[in-house]
């Protein structure tokens, strides 16, 4: 038996930003492993709730007051040690993003840097080492202009800076000149530079006009090169962009204006056409943001208003007509009509909605409720007028929580964009050495010092990483903004890129694999009870529970005796973890549940008709429970969960991906769980599963091969958190399966499963393709350089394989759903 206890987070940890800070992990495992701690998780809030910290403890063996005590001191020690700071600055590029987060690491003390191109930085410090005026110190030093921020934004501030950072991307820097003038400055560059090479060749008289022009190109060219240089240079950071500018003006030192002009004119174009590219798989996320309308109309105290949403209030109804968008996360109270939510879960037909029968009750159980009453803001109505009562704040909706994570996915850096970034950092300064040692190539060569030179600016040309650099963060950011416009959340590039490795994958069952939705099939009374009070002892019970088969017999039960039928009153529900539950009922004990509780409770051993009653309804995959008041067995209650109808074709669509190896893991018998994974094709089925065995489980399976846990969000958040990947299902309008699972499926099917395994497949081939072609192109121009390529066919080569490389990547947003079209290899 155990009971559970709620703290505000804020309250226990007021330093950190929100419920994602490390901080709260740790205080998680501190307190879990503490003597009588049987769970300690995150809780997300919603509308009217803040988020908390939720413990479940043994009350035998530790006591609500020691409970309190241990989570307010863990809480104030990790608050003494652990220091965090959010700062708000403007929007930047990729480019800028990695130079800010190694500046901010490599300051003694810090722990963790996230830093997102929408211009929100995070960072976490140990006090032991550093302290909040040494951090912000360092980040003035590093040139950027900041704004504390007590907390993390809000989802609506979160869509907002999507939008500006995609402006900044597709637009260049656009500096004091405004936005998309990266682009003409380096069309204005090719232009001066074509007017000085025409006139070179048609004239000798006007040598200084021919300077003038190429000058004019240099400036237009070197504008933002320049800039870039200087901010990286003023964090100690030598990158491509001063490697260009370098050699540029080496060019120039030598007579060749013409040549250095190309370079920057090739740098430059490739830069905006770069920033043009990938603001288009900026947008596609931004389309998430345009999906909600600004308005609403709403029924306030008996009229009738037009709102903006963010002015919407829980409690609100909205008025939704035909062919308009849903305004809020909402209950369907008036109406029926068919809601095309592929927008927010990817399911390509409309979803039928109705009316609840009891609005407080739905209220109270919304987490519950089936999706025929719940619906989504930005999806879109069609053929009825319904009104919605409003249960989410705009800035809370599922439609702005997934906009908000998967603009900070990609901050989350992936095991290859690790690789990337260090071995461009080992890279760049060997390339230095490698050209200034090529400077004294006339020593041994006898040569003139000036092709020496030429050949070593030629050489740091093309020895540049520039499409290396950009290789990867355009295959995340376009593979995470295909699978959000199809109905699943990728939390980052490592999600993203272990999903397409995994071997193995395993299965929930109630409600991954079957509907979740259990029938009461079989009620057996024992010879000194009736069916009709085994059901009235049993709904009494059942009815303060809120377990899926606790609602199927309460349901059923109820239709079978009639819902005027009177039920005894019960009190003191105690739940006994992984057996079931009991409570009392006129003073006597009532215990239902598996056969295992009752070898563990006091009282009379099971009578051998309770025994082979279970034997036979377990054989027939049936989920049984055992019902005993007082001293009295009543009977046995036998309850079936029907297969998904998608879960048999998602199995067969994974073995064609190539995943042989599926394991269904249950908590119900043996019996029950053989049944249902013959039944959708699975061939190892582990049931009679505690929730620390399934835990065990995955660590089993993982320590064989990269596996993927497949959930609900809730009670497989522990087994998720060890597998290599987490992935939840039916995540829309559920806070906790958002941020349980390094995946969500938003839809409350297997359907998206296969296809957001063959995307993370063509994302790992996309990027093994982008590196191959960036590292290749650096080997073959590096020794054609040495031995005599010229600088302007050198750099046509370098900047179009950059540009190759973020179409390759592009490709990504035209990825079809349809698993087949995907080799089962990942190579």
């Amino acid at each position: 038996m155990s009971d559970k206890v709620s703290f505000d987070i804020q309250l226990v940890l007021p330093g950190v930003p929100d419920k994602h800070d490390q901080c709260v992990h740790r205080l998680s495992g501190l307190i879990a492993s503490h003597r009588g701690i049987e769970k300690a998780h995150v809780q997300a809030g919603n509308g009217q709730q803040s988020d908390s910290f939720c413990v479940h403890f043994d009350p035998q063996r530790i006591s609500l007051n020691e409970v309190r005590s241990l989570v307010a001191s863990t809480g104030a020690q990790l608050d003494s040690r652990y220091g965090h700071l959010l700062l708000e600055t403007s929007p930047m590029h990729a480019r800028h993003a990695r130079t800010i987060r190694g500046r901010l690491s490599a300051i003694r003390g810090v722990i963790d840097v996230g830093v997102a191109e929408d211009g929100v930085i995070r960072v976490e410090f140990d006090r032991q080492f550093a302290d909040d005026k040494t951090v912000l110190s360092e980040v003035s030093k590093a040139g950027i202009s900041f704004e504390p921020l007590p907390r993390l934004r809000t989802a609506e501030a979160s869509v907002e800076g999507v939008r500006k950072a995609g402006d900044a991307v597709e637009h260049g820097h656009g500096g004091v000149f405004g936005a998309k003038t990266e682009l003409v400055f380096a069309l204005l560059c090719g232009m001066f530079l074509l007017a000085g090479w025409i006139l070179s060749l048609t004239t000798e008289r006007s040598p200084g006009v021919v300077l003038t022009l190429y000058l004019a190109s240099y400036f237009f060219g070197g504008y933002y090169t320049l800039i870039e240089s200087i901010q990286k240079l003023r964090v100690r950071q030598l990158e491509i962009d001063f490697l260009m500018l370098v050699a540029a003006i080496g060019a120039a030192a030598l007579g060749n204006w013409a040549e250095g002009a190309l370079l920057l004119f090739l740098f430059s174009i490739s830069h905006s056409l770069e920033h043009h590219a990938m603001g288009r798989a900026r947008r596609a996320i931004e389309a998430l943001s345009d999906l909600a309308p600004d308005t609403a109309v709403v029924r306030r105290n008996g009229s009738i208003t037009e709102v903006h949403v963010d002015d919407l209030v829980v409690g609100d109804v909205v008025i939704v007509k035909p062919n308009e968008r849903i305004a809020a996360d909402g209950i369907v109270v008036k109406g029926e009509s068919s809601v095309d939510q592929a927008p927010i879960t990817g399911e390509s037909l409309p979803v039928t909605k109705r009316c609840v029968d009891n609005l407080d009750e739905a209220i109270k159980n919304e987490h519950k409720l089936p999706s025929e009453h719940r619906v989504f803001a930005g999806t879109i109505n069609q053929n009825g007028a319904i009104e919605v009562h409003v249960t989410r704040l705009a800035t809370e909706s599922t439609l702005a929580r997934v906009v908000t994570m998967v603009n900070e996915a990609e901050t989350q850096q992936s095991q290859t964009q690790r690789f990337a970034e260090k071995f461009e950092r080992i890279f760049v300064p060997i390339v230095l050495a490698s050209v200034v040692a090529l400077l004294f190539a006339w020593v041994i060569v006898r040569e003139p010092f000036s092709a020496s030179f030429y050949r070593a600016m030629a050489v740091l040309v093309a020895a540049s990483p520039c499409a290396l650099a950009i290789s990867t963060p355009s295959a995340v950011l376009s593979g995470v903004a295909r699978a959000a416009r199809g109905g699943v959340l990728i939390k980052g590039g490592g999600p993203l890129e272990d999903l397409g490795s995994v071997a193995a994958i395993a299965f929930d069952k109630t409600g991954t694999l079957t509907e979740g939705r259990p029938r009461l099939t079989d009620i057996i009374a024992t010879e000194h009870s009736t069916e009709t009070q085994l059901l009235e002892i049993a709904i009494a019970v059942e009815g303060l529970s809120d377990h899926p088969l606790a609602a199927a017999i309460v349901r059923d039960g109820k239709e079978k005796l009639g819902n005027a039928h009177d039920i005894p009153p019960a009190d003191q529900l105690q739940s006994i973890t992984g057996r079931g539950v009991s409570a009392e009922i006129d003073g006597k004990q009532v215990y239902i549940g598996k056969r295992h509780l009752f070898s563990e409770v006091d009282g009379p051993i099971l009578p051998d008709f309770i025994v082979s009653t279970i034997d036979r309804l377990e054989s027939e995959g049936r989920t049984t429970m055992i019902v005993r008041l007082g001293e009295s067995y009543l009977g046995v209650l036998g309850v079936m969960d029907t297969p998904r109808e998608s879960a048999a074709s998602t199995i067969r669509q994974l073995r064609q991906l190539g995943i042989e190896r599926m394991i269904m893991i249950s908590g119900d018998n043996q019996n029950v769980a053989d049944a249902v994974a013959h039944a959708v094709g699975i061939d190892e089925a582990w049931g009679d599963l505690m929730p620390e065995d399934k835990v065990e489980s995955i660590k089993r399976l993982r320590s064989e091969v990269a596996v993927a846990m497949i959930g609900d969000g809730v009670n497989d958040a522990p087994a998720m958190a060890h597998a290599t990947v987490g992935v939840a299902m039916g995540a829309a309008g559920s806070d906790v399966a958002l941020e349980t699972a390094d995946v969500a499926l938003m839809a409350d099917n297997l359907s998206n499963l296969p296809f957001a395994i063959a995307l993370s497949r063509m994302t790992k081939r996309i990027i093994k393709q982008n590196l191959w072609i960036s590292l290749g192109m650096v080997a073959f121009l590096v020794p054609a350089t040495i031995f005599g390529l010229r600088m302007g066919p050198a750099v046509a080569l370098h900047e179009g394989s950059t540009l190759v490389v973020v179409l390759n990547a592009l490709r990504l947003l035209a990825f079809r759903k349809e698993p087949s079209s995907i080799p089962a290899t990942t190579t």
